[in-house]
């Protein structure tokens, strides 16, 4: 017994080396990585230098200083190939992206966060980094908003208390009831909108995505700067369009329920 709760101690302190990279700094000295996880220096060396020797960091030979190696990599590619959602929807999502040059994004839901799975960026929505495994929150988001569609209103209320809906702008949703509405809009209409109430100056629309049994397992937006996505006069084309490529993805997971009303009215 003690053998073991010595083994998942050394696994939980070497997951919580690797957690220390997530703060954005993609280079961290051993005293950063000290502090980030509570552990000793001489500890947290020995760690990295293990880890090291397993490609799940790199050491630079100039500044000493340790980066992610590729091993999180060659993982993450595995766990993204053995998605049945990111199988169904990378080839159609890429495809997408390109013909309405906006970014296309593809989430499912992690705890009280959505989970990107994939992105890609059309020509009018260049972004200098990737959103595949970042997540945000369900309240602000277009796709988040979606995923919440799968809870009812006391589980939404328990797994995103009022008091954690912090505003990011002016515009965010901060209360259950103003929620609520939004839903109630998202239902009626099948599909989601954000405008500004994560970021200043973007905006997206985005529909569920259902599996066999019909549950909203995933979502997909598209997205962009406002002066790209130019929802005044482009909301129902993308609307229509989000929601017809999120049949499509359903459908590949096995869903046979029928197809928007919205998008046949549209077409």
């Amino acid at each position: 017994m003690a053998s073991d709760q010595s083994n998942n101690q050394s696994v939980e302190r070497a997951i919580s080396v690797l957690r220390a990279f997530l703060t954005g700094r993609p280079e961290l000295r051993v005293s950063d990585v000290a502090k980030a996880t509570g552990l000793g220096t001489s500890t947290a060396s020995r760690l990295l230098a293990t880890l090291e020797t397993l490609e799940f960091v790199e050491r630079d030979p100039i500044s000493g200083l340790y980066r992610l190696g590729t091993a999180p990599i060659t993982l993450g590619g595995v766990a993204l190939n053995q998605n049945p959602v990111h199988r169904e929807a990378r080839q159609v999502a890429q495809e997408l992206a390109a013909s309405v040059g906006l970014g296309v994004n593809v989430a499912i839901r992690q705890g009280d966060s959505l989970f990107y799975l994939l992105n890609f960026e059309g020509r009018l929505a260049p972004r200098p980094f990737v959103l595949t495994g970042q997540r945000k929150p369900l309240y602000a988001t277009g796709i988040g908003k979606c995923l919440l569609l799968a809870l009812s209103g006391e589980e939404r209320r328990a797994l995103v208390p009022e008091e954690t809906m912090q505003p990011f702008t002016a515009h965010t949703i901060t209360t259950h009831a103003r929620l609520d509405e939004e839903l109630a809009a998202v239902l009626s209409r099948g599909y989601a909108k954000e405008v500004e109430e994560l970021a200043f100056g973007r905006a997206c629309v985005a529909a569920p995505i259902r599996d066999r049994s019909g549950a909203v397992v995933a979502a997909i937006s598209i997205s962009g700067p406002l002066s790209a996505i130019d929802l005044a006069t482009r909301e129902a084309e993308l609307a229509s369009t989000v929601i017809e490529t999120a049949d499509s993805i359903s459908i590949g997971l096995g869903y046979v329920g029928p197809v928007s009303a919205f998008a046949m009215s549209a077409s």
